[in-house]
């Protein structure tokens, strides 16, 4: 646990804060003055300061916000600290009902182990000891069908349910991981036409329910896993659920036990059907005995929950250019305090996220500073704080399919994620192999839309701080895939063009020790004032960057 010296203590909500040092302590700037001044050559860049950034870093990765996962009480914080001091500066809110607060509406699901159970001809089977169950309610009864691994894959020539007719069955199979010989890139364009996963099938072809043959790994973490069934399930985003998306099938995970009672009897037994789920190998299918009957009854109750973009907008003083806007971005969000997406370091549990992405989101709430104490840019600028990006992009996808701007008037979006620390001179570790240095940049994305963006990147740059751009994964081959991995690449595949601004992977990444005393704030002051330049001059060009490359057909499928 990280502890700093106090001078002052910040109320929100329900906490106290500790704050660092300095915090607060903001350059008092004359507006009228300021708004008088004649444009600088790169803006009111200077405004950006280490030591503002290192203040408010304090704050947003303080063990207090617990790791600012999505939904999160600690992620709520943030958001009202980022607000907070929009409203001070005078920024525009443009969420909803004239907040700074996107709304974004999530659901989820929690079983009710009183009322899930199952039978295998008339034995039953509790809930956490016997069987876990997805939360999805239902009840199914009838005979059952094994079906090995369970997927259809034309291309391997792999179809377990050759002769074997799945309607107003219990599907029997081995979950966990794709057929042995089978990985990802061999599940190509829409499912349903070339592939299919063992539940859309089974759904699909009148199956009444589904038991799973676990692996080893989930045997091994039984108990842990039972832990977690007794949880609320990871939220979804009502906004991106279909009606057919989620399964209706109840589907659960028999142990040992109940695998021993449903192959009892069988041409092959529970430890044969086990050991094939291990190896991962194909299996022929059967038909269980034919008066050999299981019944489930899953019983799950849904929750409501919200999380929030934070959204705001400095006016363009242009009368017509104010209309376009240059969007500024990184997600405020990270990983939490549990396992496994947090990775524990010996006591310490939180991941408080300094780098990722404490330093972008610190860096935008500076840029949003100097924008306001400064001079006023031509176009507008939107400031968007994205939820959700390590669920999977959640917040940059949402604010792209329902905008509180309009999309087409978006000029390009440059998004910032990590750019806080720097390889030392001497680091041996091969986590930090890839770490930029003290005065380098990963960018990202600047040249693959639009050939002018990346000609005023480098101009920008070049006249100004003189950073060393490192391209290496400017690149549709990167085996990364960074371009796929945070929030620019919502906006890319609207056709809007994207710098995406990286320090590079380190030791740190999703660890507790991810924290504010590692952070180079030299170099992130450096970045910060050059990307705030950038997007000065990108909101004063006499015209928008043209789009004249179309994304390679690499970073257009997931």
């Amino acid at each position: 646990m990280r502890r700093f010296k106090l001078i002052s203590l910040v109320l929100i909500g329900a906490l106290v804060l500790p704050v660092p040092v300095g915090y607060g302590q903001q350059r008092k700037v004359d507006n009228q003055a300021a708004a008088a001044a004649p444009a600088l050559s790169h803006g009111n860049a200077e405004f950006i300061t280490a030591a503002e950034l290192k203040d408010y870093l304090y704050f947003i990765a303080a063990d207090e916000l617990e790791g600012r996962n999505t939904p999160s009480r600690g992620l709520d914080i943030a958001a009202k600290f980022i607000a907070t001091h929009l409203s001070r500066w005078g920024l525009k809110p443009v969420g909803d009902d004239g907040t700074y607060f996107q709304h974004i509406a999530l659901r989820r699901n929690k079983i009710e182990p009183a009322q899930t159970r199952a039978e295998v001809n008339g034995q039953g089977f509790k809930f956490g000891d016997d069987f876990l169950a997805a939360p999805v309610s239902g009840s199914a009864s009838g005979p059952l069908v094994y079906v090995g691994h369970g997927w259809v894959i034309k291309s391997k020539n792999l179809n377990p349910y050759q002769g074997i007719d799945v309607k107003d069955k219990i599907v029997v199979y081995a979950g966990g991981r794709l057929p042995k010989g089978v990985n990802s890139t061999d599940l190509k364009g829409e499912e349903g036409d070339q592939w299919e996963r063992p539940q859309t099938y089974a759904q699909r072809n009148g199956a009444k329910g589904m038991i799973i043959i676990p692996n080893p790994i989930l045997l091994s973490t039984w108990d842990q896993r039972r832990q977690a069934s007794l949880q609320p399930s990871a939220p979804m985003v009502e906004k991106f659920q279909h009606p057919d998306s989620r399964p209706s099938l109840p589907t659960i995970t028999a142990s040992e036990r109940m695998l021993t009672a449903l192959f009892q009897g069988e041409k092959e037994d529970a430890a044969a059907v086990l050991k094939r789920a291990a190896s991962n190998e194909p299996a022929d299918s059967f038909e269980l005995s034919p008066d050999k009957r299981a019944s489930l009854t899953v019983q799950d109750k849904s929750e409501s929950v919200q999380t929030q973009n934070v959204v705001a907008v400095l006016e363009g003083s242009d009368p017509v250019l104010k209309n376009e806007y240059v969007a500024v971005g990184a997600h405020y969000d990270h990983v939490g305090n549990s396992a496994p997406a947090c990775r524990p370091v010996n006591e310490d549990t939180i991941c408080n996220g300094a780098d990722d992405d404490g330093s972008g989101t610190v860096s935008v709430l500076t840029m949003a500073d100097a924008f306001a104490h400064g001079p006023r840019p031509k176009r507008s600028i939107l400031f968007v704080w994205h939820a959700g990006e390590e669920r999977g992009l959640w917040g940059s996808r949402y604010i792209n399919q329902f905008p509180v701007v309009p999309l087409n008037q978006i000029i390009t979006q440059l998004n910032i994620d990590m750019i806080g620390r720097s390889k030392k001179e001497g680091d041996t570790n091969p986590a930090n192999r890839e770490l930029s240095g003290p005065n380098e940049i990963y960018v990202i994305g600047s040249k693959m839309m639009s050939t002018e963006l990346g000609a005023l990147s480098e101009a920008v740059n070049k006249s100004y701080l003189n950073l060393s751009f490192n391209y290496k994964y400017d690149d549709p081959k990167d085996p990364n895939r960074f371009f796929f991995r945070s929030d620019h690449f919502n906006y890319a595949q609207k056709g809007i063009p994207i710098i995406f601004y990286f320090d590079g992977v380190h030791e740190d990444y999703h660890r507790p020790t991810d924290s504010p005393d590692k952070i180079d704030y030299q170099k992130m002051e450096q970045v910060a004032r050059t990307i705030f330049a950038t997007a000065w001059e990108l909101a004063n060009t006499a015209s928008r960057p043209r789009v004249d490359k179309q994304l390679p057909a690499e970073l257009m499928g997931n």
